[in-house]
């Protein structure tokens, strides 16, 4: 029978004899090998410098000290296993958090001279507050207090009382001597008081807390075509399990659909589960994109903008509650702001107390509102779906990482949580003249009425009449359009009304400058070739300007630049309107704070 796999962090403060720890407990199992072994030799300078196994950084071996996390592999007979060693440093915690973020099982360490440690404290909540619930709590360096009992249970008691503040966690205690390998792998016979496990018995034998299982979730990285022109849509399974066959919901549309395929790379699969990569086909015709998800429809995702949060800060910069952030959960990427900081943990005692400001390192319970919604689950019930990570959208670095503790005020599949909670923003449609700009404003107008949006449309043809009214076709004066056309819309989206605009707006710089005043700028472009434009044109705008009646016409003597990357492209020509119309819905009313069904 295969064995079965442990995931553990180790995690210790600054010279606890974290490295130490590990690399005992992987030279004792024999599974260093030999080369490996000569070149710590050679550096060590008294005997063997087992910390010098997983401190492979040139950095971490000059100053002593931890840094990144470094990941090994080991098995016995009984259990594989997979370490992420942690650095210890407050400096370093963000890293300790990604190591420990996977993790079954936390081996959390106590330098026995020094007790219990504020960096112990912060340790040890992180692990639980990522969901760890077995924790084994090393009491290290016995050997430097002459194996005392005394000692460790005096350690004991100090971390049992304060840690009564976190329910469903397991601590066990084991006294261990990395340096000499008391009760690492093999018992020793310093301490013959103690008739535990040792570390390795322990971690052989542990069972992790049992999962909580939150439903199907696939959250999609990307869309790959089959050989016969077949959609699969790809990602990393986050939760459950999913066969050919299976009725499962897709979001954000709402609708239902049935798993035809799936497949791991070229293999097809009769059942796939968590954590797999996978890519699933579907009945039927379906649009997905990255950042949506397939989902149980029995047991679904809440959809929400509204966030109950628990937010480990990593910045050096302190959170500023005006600023707008980058959202990263699972597949998509939203803009954020945190509404509120309702209170900070005190190391010292692991409790909330009312605070309003949040530094580095800090821990705190937050509110968050997200520009549109997240499909998401409680951190308990779903480490992927309930997590989520902080970037600051100038430096691109990350800057806090967060658990999702409940949604607030969450919004249905198919309406908005009430008429108008959305953002203003610009649907700008750009496109040859008769490539389908206005009649696409016209449905998408109506549509977002329908769902109770406040919208106002702008039309290139009726703009010119009245607020362009004297302005010629020169390149001049055509920016000039655009200028005031832009202004109206940046206006009217400042107040959460959304702006269509229907233009040609031919020349890309000028769209540029419009999108750089809008923070909330979708840019639409209406593709139809130019023939099949000609052959739509009613107002025989085109047949004049062929015969030298019309001058300037964009497409035949004067150029139109389409968009080099706009955030929608509708191909008139090879779509139906309902088609182009849910495209721009699935992307653009997302993005303002909205579901459709």
């Amino acid at each position: 029978m295969e064995s079965t796999l442990l995931r553990f962090t180790a995690i210790g403060s600054v010279d606890d004899g974290k490295s130490t720890l590990i690399g005992r407990l992987l030279h004792d199992q024999s599974a260093v090998y030999d080369d490996q072994l000569d070149s710590i030799r050679r550096v060590s300078r008294e005997g063997l410098d087992l910390s010098l196994i997983t401190d492979g950084l040139r950095a971490e071996r000059e100053q002593g000290i931890t840094i990144d996390v470094a990941y090994r592999y080991f098995s016995t007979p009984r259990r594989r296993f997979i370490i992420a060693d942690t650095p210890g440093h407050e400096q370093y915690t963000r890293n300790m958090v990604t190591g420990s973020s996977t993790a079954d099982v936390a081996v959390v360490l106590i330098d026995a001279r020094l007790g219990v440690l504020p960096q112990t404290l912060r340790h040890t909540y992180l692990s639980w507050l990522l969901g760890i619930r077995r924790i084994c709590v090393a009491v290290n360096k016995m050997d430097a207090v002459d194996f005392q009992q005394e000692v460790f249970e005096a350690i004991r008691a100090a971390l049992l009382e304060k840690a009564a503040e976190l329910p469903l966690v397991e601590l066990v205690f084991l006294p261990v001597s990395a340096l000499q390998g008391d009760n690492v792998v093999r018992r020793g016979a310093s301490m013959p008081w103690f008739e535990g496990p040792t570390l390795l018995e322990y971690l052989e034998t542990v069972q992790p807390a049992p999962a909580i299982l939150s439903g199907l979730r696939l959250p999609l990285q990307t869309v790959l075509r089959g050989a016969d022109s077949d959609r699969f849509y790809a990602g990393q399974l986050s939760g459950g399990a999913v066969q050919p066959g299976d009725q499962v919901l897709l979001l954000p549309s709402g609708k239902s659909g049935r798993i035809a395929a799936v497949r791991l790379r070229d293999e097809a699969l009769s059942t796939a589960a968590t954590p797999m990569s996978i890519s699933v086909s579907l009945d039927g015709h379906v649009d997905l994109a990255r950042g949506d998800m397939i989902v149980d429809p029995l047991h679904p995702p809440t959809s929400t903008r509204h966030l109950k949060a628990i937010l480990f800060w990593m910045s050096s910069d302190p959170l500023d509650t005006g600023k707008a952030y980058l959202l990263k959960h699972t597949t998509q990427t939203v803009c954020a702001e945190i509404a509120a900081v309702e209170a900070s943990l005190d190391v010292a005692t692991l409790r909330f107390e009312p605070s309003s400001v949040l530094g580095l390192n800090d821990i705190a319970r937050v509110k968050i509102e997200t520009q549109r919604p997240l499909f998401c689950d409680p951190y308990a019930a779903n480490r992927a779906t309930g997590s989520f990570i902080l970037v600051d959208p100038v430096s691109n670095g990350t800057i806090a990482a967060g658990i999702i503790e409940a949604a607030e005020q969450p919004a249905g599949p198919s309406s908005l949580s009430r008429p108008g909670d959305h953002e203003g923003g610009v649907l700008w449609l750009t496109g040859l003249s008769s490539s389908g700009k206005s009649t696409l404003a016209v449905v998408i107008h109506q549509r977002l009425k329908d769902l109770g949006y406040r919208v106002e449309m702008l039309d290139g043809d009726i703009v010119r009449k009245h607020l362009s009214k004297g302005l010629g076709f020169s390149k001049e004066d055509r920016d000039e359009n655009i200028r005031r056309i832009g202004f109206v819309a940046e206006l009217l989206a400042r107040n959460g009304i959304v702006a269509i605009v229907s233009a040609i707006s031919p020349y890309r710089a000028i769209r540029n400058e419009v999108r750089a005043r809008i923070s909330n700028f979708v840019e639409i472009y209406v593709n139809a070739p130019l023939d099949v434009c000609e052959q739509r044109d009613v107002k025989g705008l085109y047949r004049r300007a062929r015969t030298g009646e019309l001058k300037g016409m964009t497409g035949i003597d004067d150029p139109y630049e389409p968009p080099a990357d706009p955030e929608v492209e509708c191909r008139t020509d090879l779509n139906s309107v309902e088609s182009c119309v849910s495209q721009v819905f699935r992307y653009a009313v997302n993005r303002l704070g909205g579901h459709y069904a």
